[in-house]
């Protein structure tokens, strides 16, 4: 089965109530409703595209939203910031655990108040989180594995940067392993932990390159990295010599794809994560399940486990298309 084809069978897989308030034009909302998103780095480009979704829903909808969440890499911040989004009693809750364990008892202390949570991007599969919608992260990682296998003729160094932790990065590590795991000739030198900051991506791969390390390709598993690796291996003169697959759409990331310096980049689809988790939280939202929890061990279940929205991977020949604007929030 092809990679993208999960997304229609999954979504197919949403029960049909699931449906019935958000498709239905003049369906009753109180103004007081919010929904809230919770991030960590509510700064990075990433969650800018996100919250366009989480407003255009809410404005679908005539009801609040709302961004709460750290302004740079800080786990322990965003546990703040969903312990503030809690203490509001919202209808619902979205958010992307950076760190799960830190914010399982979290989730489970609002689903035990009613109030709905739905993870988005990354999960936090051992809470009682309703279900996750996002990507599926670790065809994420065969996708750019086959990439790169197909780049570099199934061989050469790759060095990973990833953030130390984080389930989602995780999956796609060892999708990247298992699409490698035919070629042994492509050998992992490295798996870098660049903490969400960019300017240890940097400094790594200026050592790495300067101490004339036969690194063949850079893969980044986050958003914030391959910018800075792009940069490096620009400086260094070594474009077209190094690969780099990236991940995600950032602007620094688009332009060095423009370049040619970045070979390809996965693309994500925080926009329709954060439209789709409100439409769906809405509709838990006014028709509660009983009990919340414990659904995903029942055959019967009235809602999934997991909503995969998808990836794609652009390069310079596609790239042009991410220039489409989203459609105005009316907020």
């Amino acid at each position: 089965m092809r990679i993208d084809s999960w997304s229609s069978v999954l979504l197919a897989a949403v029960p049909a109530s699931l449906f019935l308030l958000t498709g239905c034009a003049g369906s009753p909302h109180e103004p007081a409703e919010k929904y809230i998103l919770v991030v960590d780095n509510q700064k990075i480009p990433y969650w800018q595209t996100a919250v366009q979704g989480l407003h255009r829903a809410a404005a679908e909808m005539k009801v609040k939203s709302e961004l709460q969440g750290s302004d740079s890499h800080d786990p322990h911040g965003e546990r703040e910031a969903f312990r503030r989004a809690v203490a509001e009693k919202p209808s619902g809750i979205l958010v992307s655990p950076t760190d799960a364990a830190l914010l399982t008892p979290e989730i489970n202390a609002a689903i035990n108040q009613n109030i709905p949570v739905i993870t988005i991007d990354s999960d936090a599969p051992e809470s009682e989180r309703l279900f996750f919608v996002g990507t599926d992260n670790y065809n994420t990682g065969l996708l750019g594995g086959s990439r790169v296998t197909k780049i570099q003729n199934g061989k050469g160094n790759v060095v990973f940067f990833t953030i130390e932790g984080q389930p989602n990065l995780k999956d796609r590590l060892h999708g990247y392993e298992s699409a490698f795991a035919d070629h042994t000739d492509v050998k992992t030198m490295q798996v870098v932990d660049m903490n969400g900051n960019s300017d240890i991506a940097f400094d790594s791969a200026k050592k790495m390159i300067d101490s004339k390390a036969k690194v063949d390709a850079f893969i980044c598993l986050e958003a914030l990295s391959c910018s800075a690796v792009a940069d490096v291996v620009n400086r260094s003169g070594m474009t077209g010599k190094v690969t780099i697959i990236a991940m995600d759409t950032d602007p620094g990331t688009v332009d060095w794809v423009n370049k040619g310096v970045i070979s390809a980049t996965i693309a994500q689809k925080p926009y329709t994560m954060a439209y789709y988790g409100t439409k769906l939280l809405d509709d838990l939202h006014h028709h509660p399940i009983t009990p919340w929890t414990g659904w995903d061990k029942k055959v019967y279940s009235p809602i999934p486990s997991f909503v995969d929205t998808g990836t794609f991977i652009v390069n310079k020949d596609n790239v042009g298309s991410l220039a489409q604007q989203p459609p105005s929030s009316g907020q």
